[in-house]
């Protein structure tokens, strides 16, 4: 006995409507994930920390080894990541280099993930 099975298909897709809210473009999901990159180790939210607690809100990068563990090339590499994602900004003076919080820095960075 040969029973031949049909399946009815409909033709007709459903669709919702387009959001109408907006969107990352390219260049900010960039941004956005350079940030979040910048903040995704703990080392780096670390040296966040010490920047804001410091005396004036800005700290030396002589300081800033000790409290880590962490040998002066490595902070520097992750001072430099914190400074090209825009979080801290870097003065030198002398010898010496203080790393200070970007004024709205982050708390732009915060309005833009959330808004995400």
């Amino acid at each position: 006995m040969n029973t031949a099975l049909t399946m009815e298909t409909t033709t007709e897709q459903v669709c919702c409507e387009p959001s109408e809210r907006p969107v990352l473009n390219a260049a900010d999901a960039q941004d956005s994930a350079r940030i979040l990159k910048a903040l995704s180790d703990p080392n780096r939210l670390r040296l966040l920390s010490i920047v804001k607690a410091g005396e004036g809100g800005e700290s030396c990068v002589c300081d800033l080894t000790e409290p880590l563990d962490l040998g002066q090339p490595t902070v520097s590499h992750h001072l430099k990541i914190l400074v090209e994602a825009g979080l801290l900004e870097r003065e030198k003076r002398g010898t010496w280099a203080y790393y200070s919080l970007v004024p709205g820095a982050l708390e732009a960075a915060s309005a833009r993930i959330l808004g995400l």
